[in-house]
């Protein structure tokens, strides 16, 4: 009888384990990302990730006072996967949309991912797309900058199936200028060694592209962390000191 009693009491103690280890922390929360678009999420030659995403991530968590972690997550799939419960939010230069908005809810905008025109570093007296006019200027068939390139007046468009063969084309002199996101155009200008010196962003985006924090349709206990914490490091200044690390 007695080893009947013991027996039951061992197994009342694992199952009571084992419920409390499948147990989530109400303050850990799991966050997807495709770390594949640098300079926003990135692998770096250490095996961590990096970029821009990834240390707003840190910031907001140390301000709202969450734990959490970022799972590399293929791009194919990652919203059906918040849709499912994989994870409880998705971190991974996610334009707002009003599509989007109906599946998720969204915090707000963190940065504005718009166009802006790239130009050799020897380039002077270039501040915006309008003072292009005469001169050929290089984009993505089909993108946001071509539709924007197409319908600046006096600007001649040449058009590309990829964006880095019109930089390199920017690079040997056959076009005076590049239009495209502003992560793009800021990878291909710091962060790519072939590149890096010979080119410079001029101006501010000229078209609006805003990026934010996905969470699960309804999610208002994360989505009024995520952005408490947002608006603390925007108004410290600390997501423009990210910013000049790495878009500029």
């Amino acid at each position: 009888m007695f080893k009947r009693i013991a027996l039951v009491f061992m197994i009342s103690l694992i199952g009571f384990a084992l419920f409390a280890g499948g147990q989530q922390d109400d303050n850990m929360y799991v966050f997807a990302s495709d770390v594949a678009w640098a300079p926003m999420e990135f692998v770096d030659e250490n095996g961590d990730m990096v970029g821009f995403d990834i240390d707003l991530m840190a910031a907001i968590a140390e301000e709202a006072g969450f734990e959490y972690e970022i799972r590399n997550t293929a791009w194919d799939g990652i919203f059906a996967g918040l849709a499912n419960g994989a994870y409880d939010g998705v971190i991974s230069s996610v334009t707002i949309t009003d599509d989007r908005k109906k599946a998720m809810d969204f915090s707000e905008p963190y940065i504005n991912a718009g166009q802006v025109l790239i130009v050799r570093k020897e380039l002077n007296g270039v501040t915006s797309l309008a003072d292009m006019k005469g001169m050929k200027v290089g984009v993505q068939n089909g993108t946001t900058g071509d539709f924007v390139v197409e319908d600046a007046e006096g600007v001649e468009r040449r058009a590309y199936d990829e964006i880095g063969f019109a930089v390199e084309d920017l690079m040997n002199g056959n076009v005076e200028g590049v239009v495209c996101d502003s992560p793009v155009a800021a990878d291909y200008v710091l962060q790519n060694k072939n590149y890096k010196g010979a080119l410079k962003i001029v101006g501010e985006p000229f078209t609006e592209e805003y990026y934010g924090i996905a969470v699960q349709k309804g999610n208002t206990e994360l989505l009024n962390k995520i952005n408490a914490g947002l608006k603390k490091i925007i108004e410290s200044g600390k997501r423009d000191e990210l910013i000049d690390k790495w878009l500029r």
